[in-house]
């Protein structure tokens, strides 16, 4: 009984240790997004960049010594890989102003995902027995599409800020949890004992 409880405690200490961190990492990403938000962006912005890059050379390399497939697909992935790199070399190269595209771009599928979603849900109404609530949801939807897509810039620096709080809370959250979780697992630990089990 005793080696079970010794591995529920390492267990439970795992879990503590796993929330600890990935609620510290929220915590200053959430940070760092809130004082420094065009850094931060930046920073992003980069990593996808760097992305590109990477995945374009993996395609480029395929391409090459890839046995399997085609000549045109192989063709295709060097194309491709080609692309790629030069799209995450152009993006480095104007670091500022990629980081703005990309937050366009990612504002303007927001919008237009809300917009789709909106009318799916009003395709979908006379199949709901909550009319009233699924109409409110598509017009909303609809109506926060379009505002995003008169003004991605704005709505994309204002969804940075909400994402940047919302990390911030999810962060100290886990932390909370982190400490409650010994509390209790020690409070289990001691009835366990004083029953004689442990």
């Amino acid at each position: 009984m005793t080696d079970a409880l010794s591995e529920a405690k390492s267990f439970v200490k795992s879990v503590r240790t796993f929330l600890v961190i990935s609620g510290i990492i929220a915590l200053l990403a959430g940070i760092v997004m809130l004082v420094w938000p065009m850094k931060s962006a930046v920073i992003v912005t980069a990593i996808f960049a760097s992305y590109l890059i990477i995945g374009g050379l993996v395609y480029v390399g395929l391409g090459i010594f890839s046995g399997k497939g085609g000549g045109w697909a192989r063709v295709g992935h060097i194309l491709l890989g080609l692309l790629y790199i030069v799209a995450g070399v152009i993006a480095f190269a104007n670091i500022a102003t990629a980081t703005v595209t990309l937050a366009i771009v990612v504002a303007i599928f927001i919008g237009i995902s809300w917009i789709v979603d909106g009318v799916v849900a009003l395709s979908l109404m006379g199949q709901k027995t909550s009319k009233v609530w699924t109409l409110l949801y598509a017009l909303l939807g609809i109506i926060a599409g379009i505002i995003v897509l008169f003004s991605p810039l704005y709505a994309a620096a204002v969804l940075w800020l909400v994402l940047g709080i919302s990390l911030i809370v999810l962060g100290v959250v886990q932390i909370i949890r982190a400490i409650t979780l010994g509390k209790d697992s020690r409070e289990i630990e001691d009835t366990l004992k004083a029953d004689g089990v442990a």
